[in-house]
């Protein structure tokens, strides 16, 4: 087929032998044919394509309902029609293709129940309807017959499981993806009976009990011993992590993350050496990191973040894990000294999070060393000192981002983690998954930070976020401020800044979050191009600036610059002032010394004039003494 947009035509059904259709990724728009022309040329009858096997449509963009005709074609094996803009029900009718040993609806947008009759397909081996808007309660009757079901994907719809409590499901998955699905308080009991279990994933599904120590087997890690990928994240699990995780030796992916949790890391987790992803955070567990962690050597993300309170120094245990790309140990107890072999050792660290903990000291100069940092967070900390020059040669925020990579771990097994993050910007946290490879962010904040404004981070261009606000930093905004032209949030209030703001921020177009205030800013704020776009409150707390958007006015005294008007003031008035007092001053000059420069020249003239003045005070004295004799 063509690159351009194209559809299925209604004839193809005249291929009365086809048995293999694969039009994946082929740029199809509109609807399925609501009917195949051309079954009475074939010799089986009124089935269109009876030879088909397989059907393969998905990535694609198509739309409508399925057809009714689906369900006649009765020797078909596979069936994918994932990742199109697909709506309405899913036919009851569908459970006609008792051949079918795969079916994909997902990433579509059907809704409605999915009907009973799937459980009556009993050679299914993959059923994937995820990513949809399906709802209703899921009973035993829809998988009563799926005997052979080896992967189940039903997540991100709006699913109830119904089952009984002493429920044993006739399958025995191998994958099992229910995320978003409501399974019940308890943690199913159900699960122990599946010992084929490499995959399961139960985000968001309503669990609110604890991880179960089953008694037959007496654990989860016996009784799952080939899982390599778990998550149980957005739950409401409480309790302890069981020691028996460790016996998971295959486990690549733990995601924890957002339950209830509490206790301590147990160290047996150690035992999964082929770790790739251990995600924690958002529980309320304390104690330290284990110090066996140093056997993780193959870990690249490591989430211990928010509302734990694992306490300690910077752990030495870490120093192994070489390949870390994530590091978030923020929203915790950790204190002491940030290590100076950060740099040297986590060479393809590009996430490093240490914010709100107790750490003190400086910033090592060897963290520049780190090539792919793309986001450095250290706020809330104790930290001291002057910011080291030598995060301008962070490289990996040098270069523009304008390429979005999705950040997967173990994606090419086809169930992946995807990597996310709590950002500070515009005064607000966010949560960044998807777009997480286009932040660029440094924040040093609250802190107690001293020393000039560090202008070698004008080096870093890609920088989308800078926020050194609530620190003691000195100095003035440099000029080049405005080779940052990614910049979106800059936050350097309550600091100790001066000078005047630099006419080159207007040129910082992207730029939608500005906080100078409480400084000791002086003259005229440059409003033009992109700083017309902020109000006062920006600049509150400098009582050195004036002009617009602030209700002070610029005077020559105090505008701390060049009058740019060539000497007018606000009424174009200037001007003509100053020539008013110098023509009155010299006016005055002359009337009072050319009359002395001619007496000195001319004696006789000088005596007279003298004279002529004597007389006049006399005769003025004269006549006051008359009147006080006549009083």
């Amino acid at each position: 087929m063509g690159h351009g947009p194209s559809s299925i035509p209604s004839s193809i059904g005249n291929l009365c032998h086809l048995r293999y259709l694969d039009l994946s990724s082929k740029h199809l728009v509109g609807n399925l044919p609501e009917a195949i022309k051309g079954p009475e040329n074939c010799s089986s009858g009124r089935n269109p394509l009876p030879d088909l096997i397989e059907l393969h449509l998905n990535n694609n963009q198509l739309t409508g309902n399925l057809p009714n005709w689906l369900d006649g074609l009765k020797n078909l094996v596979k069936l994918d029609l994932s990742n199109n803009n697909l709506e309405g029900p899913i036919p009851s009718s569908m459970a006609k293709l008792q051949n079918l040993e795969f079916l994909s609806f997902s990433g579509n947008k059907l809704n409605g129940s999915l009907p009973n009759s799937i459980g009556q397909l009993s050679e299914l081996q993959t059923l994937d309807v995820s990513a949809n808007c399906l709802i209703g309660s899921l009973t035993e009757k829809h998988f009563s017959n799926l005997t052979k079901l080896v992967e189940l994907n039903i997540n991100f719809n709006s699913f109830r499981l119904n089952v009984s409590p002493n429920w044993v499901p006739p399958f025995q998955v191998s994958s099992l993806n229910m995320a978003q699905c409501h399974v019940g308080s308890a943690f199913p009991a159900w699960l122990q009976s599946k010992k084929n279990l490499v995959n399961f994933d139960l985000t968001n599904a309503s669990i609110s009990s604890y991880i179960p120590d089953w008694p037959h087997p007496s654990n989860i890690g016996e009784s799952m011993i080939n899982l390599y990928f778990i998550s149980v994240s957005g739950n409401r699990i409480t309790g302890s992590i069981p020691d028996s995780i460790g016996l998971l030796k295959g486990l690549e992916v733990i995601d924890f993350s957002r339950n209830n949790l509490t206790g301590s890391i147990p160290s047996s987790i150690s035992n999964c050496t082929g770790l790739l992803v251990l995600d924690l955070g958002s529980n309320s567990l304390s104690g330290v990191i284990p110090e066996n962690f140093d056997r993780l050597w193959q870990l690249q993300s490591l989430h211990l973040n928010r509302n734990n309170k694992i306490s300690g120094g910077f752990p030495l245990s870490l120093q192994n894990l070489t390949k870390l790309g994530t590091l978030d140990l923020s929203y915790n107890n950790f204190s002491g000294k940030i290590p100076k072999w950060i740099g040297a050792t986590f060479m393809q660290l590009s996430i490093l999070s240490l914010r709100c903990n107790a750490f003190s000291g400086g910033i090592p100069a060897q963290l520049s060393n780190l090539s792919s940092l793309h986001v450095l967070d250290l706020a809330g900390n104790r930290l001291t000192g002057s910011i080291p020059p030598a995060l301008g040669d962070l490289k990996g925020m040098v270069q523009e981002q304008n390429i979005n990579h999705d950040l997967f771990h173990n994606y090419n097994e086809g169930y992946y983690y995807q990597e996310r993050l709590d950002v500070s910007t515009k005064s607000l946290i966010l949560r960044y998954t998807t777009t997480l490879s286009l932040v660029v962010s440094i924040d040093l904040s609250n802190n107690k930070f001293s020393g000039d404004f560090p202008k070698e981070l004008t080096n870093l261009h890609g920088l989308v976020i800078l926020n050194l606000s609530r620190n003691c930093i000195t100095g003035s905004i440099p000029e080049n401020i405005s080779r940052l032209r990614q910049l979106s949030s800059l936050d350097l209030s309550n600091n100790r800044l001066s000078g005047v703001l630099p006419q080159t921020m207007s040129s910082l177009t992207f730029l939608g979050y500005l906080n100078l205030s409480n400084n000791n800013f002086s003259g005229m704020i440059p409003f033009t191009g992109q700083m017309t776009t902020f109000d006062g409150a920006v600049f509150h707390g400098n009582p050195g600036l004036c002009g617009a958007p602030l209700v002070i006015k610029c005077v020559p005294d105090n505008s701390g610059r060049q009058n740019n008007n060539d000497g007018k003031d606000e009424d174009g008035n200037g001007f003509f002032d100053e020539w008013l007092y110098l023509s009155v001053g010299l006016g005055f000059a002359v009337g009072i010394l050319g009359p002395l420069f001619v007496l000195m020249l001319k004696r006789s003239w000088s005596e007279a004039y003298f004279n002529f003045v004597d007389e006049i005070v006399y005769s003025l004295g004269l006549e006051r003494r008359r009147r006080r004799r006549k009083s």
